[in-house]
């Protein structure tokens, strides 16, 4: 036995017998290419008789029954059943397939669709092309991947055996299709904003840094796109969105993670009461585009976002569901120490490092997200929370700003932006003085952004909406990182061994004839 096959299991080292078996038969195990008439699905709807049908995927099913098998072949979005007779195919071709084809394999076969017996669409192979050997064992097909860390490293082994997955990453990609759409028909432009930046900025948040090589200087990854999109409103684009991939080195949760996706938009001349309705429209019609209802059911709940949504003020949240009344806590130590009167523990290892905002945000997530189930319009932030808002012209200590939250998850925030270069500089002081005094998350200081602000700019509002929590409220998964296809992860401990996800191989499925 070679030293590359010491590791080998016993089926991998026979699929690799079948390759060489393969090559010596003169059949390349990784053609070029294989022209497709059409998709799994799509040719299960075509009607009997059809002719001139050429398929391909991978064999997820095998039942061979002396000169006949039938064979299911997968794609991405169906299935598809083959009957095989060595009378069409011919002897020599046949037993090739017998010898050669295993479980995970990729096949192409063109023929005649009919209906068997017991109503499956199946296609009558006339000639089939091998397409690419598979030399591993997938993970056993009736109970897919029961291990995490492999589902979320191997994405591609839960895509192969669950439909589930496929589905839900389906659907991600229809969502973002259908946001892009109804932006763009509302004369939004798409750009793309650097992800490398000399400040973190546009949230508070703890950045990543990293260090360029080249320029020698020290730089991190976005937080998020906002200081650059808003630069670009004063360039003149008064319209404007990104999906942008952001990056936050804070702590993993089920609803969270430091590397994922959101889509951020800009408009100028507009306030939050705007994008309120724009992001009510943009909801419904998102919904309705990919789910063929507003009515999303999350568990035992059923959340209509075709009905009416409901509008209420920060302060009263809170005030209801805590008893604190956070206007008359004008310091961060006086709130904390009403929280402490309260007996409420926010689960905070160093809560008396927070700023008065932060503090305010870990109160509310505590104590009255979680009870929020219907689409709810949160508004009148506290302007601790919001160093980038527009105060409000009537309370300069509450922001024109809004968060839409929905069964406990906030899917949108936004508000009216900050336009006065003065205010900003000095709320950024502000921040920049916390992040100081250990507040990790809070802002530093970017003078090139202020220095934008410098060359005017018109009134703005902006959104901000987070892809993947979107995709896991939508889906009602437990774990977001469900919704994201390759989500990061420590690394295994060593290469993972194929008898720990091999299962069933072949000749263990029932046809359905």
């Amino acid at each position: 036995m070679s030293q590359q096959t010491v590791h080998l299991s016993e089926q991998e080292i026979v699929r690799r017998e079948k390759l060489e078996k393969l090559k010596s038969a003169g059949i390349h195990p990784y053609p070029e290419r294989f022209a497709i008439s059409h998709e799994l699905a799509i040719a299960r709807e075509l009607p009997d008789g059809t002719a001139g049908v050429s398929v391909a995927g991978r064999i997820t099913a095998i039942r061979r029954m002396g000169k006949l098998s039938f064979i299911t072949l997968q794609d991405l979005k169906g299935k598809l059943q083959l009957c095989m007779k060595i009378d069409d195919v011919g002897e020599m071709n046949y037993q090739h397939y017998v010898d050669f084809v295993d479980i995970g394999d990729f096949f192409g076969a063109k023929g005649e669709m009919f209906t068997t017996r017991v109503g499956e669409k199946t296609l009558q192979v006339k000639e089939y092309t091998f397409l690419g050997k598979c030399l591993r064992p997938l993970p056993e097909k009736f109970h897919g991947l029961q291990d995490i860390e492999i589902k979320y490293r191997q994405r591609y082994l839960d895509l192969i055996t669950s439909e589930e997955a496929r589905s839900r990453f389906l659907l991600r990609s229809a969502i973002i299709r259908e946001m892009r759409n109804f932006l763009e028909s509302e004369s939004f432009i798409e750009v793309e904003t650097a992800s490398l930046q000399p400040n973190p900025s546009g949230a508070l948040a703890r950045p990543f840094k990293t260090h360029h090589n080249s320029l020698d200087i020290d730089l991190f990854l976005r937080i998020a796109p906002e200081t650059y999109l808003k630069r670009l409103v004063v360039g003149g684009f008064h319209h404007v969105f990104e999906f942008a991939r952001c990056y936050r080195n804070e702590g993993i949760s089920p609803n969270h993670l430091q590397e994922f996706t959101m889509v951020e938009g800009y408009s100028a001349y507009w306030n939050y009461q705007d994008n309120m309705n724009l992001m009510k429209r943009l909801f419904q019609t998102v919904f309705q585009k990919t789910l063929g209802t507003a009515k999303i059911r999350l568990g035992e709940v059923e959340v209509d976002f075709g009905g009416e949504w409901s509008t209420v003020t920060f302060r009263d949240l809170i005030l209801k569901d805590s008893g604190i009344d956070i206007e008359k806590f004008k310091t961060a130590p006086e709130l904390l120490a009403a929280i402490k009167d309260k007996r409420i523990d926010l689960e905070e290892d160093h809560p008396e490092k927070l700023g008065r905002g932060n503090l305010i945000d870990i109160l509310y997530k505590k104590v009255s997200r979680p009870k929020m189930v219907g689409p709810t319009f949160l508004i009148e932030h506290p302007i601790d929370l919001s160093p980038l808002a527009r105060a409000n012209d009537r309370r300069p200590d509450l922001t024109d700003r809004f968060q839409l939250v929905v069964n406990g998850v906030e899917i949108v925030n936004a508000y009216s932006e900050l336009v006065d270069p003065i205010e900003q500089m000095k709320r950024l002081e502000e921040q920049a003085k916390l992040n100081a005094e250990g507040d990790q998350d809070a802002m530093v200081k970017d003078d090139d952004y202020v220095s934008s602000m410098e060359y005017g700019m018109p009134p703005i509002s902006g959104w901000g909406i987070g892809i993947d929590r979107l995709v896991q409220f939508v889906t009602n998964s437990d774990n977001i990182k469900d919704c994201v296809l390759f989500p990061l992860t420590r690394k295994a401990p060593g290469t993972q061994a194929a008898s720990e996800t091999a299962g069933a191989d072949q000749d263990d499925y029932e046809p359905k004839i």
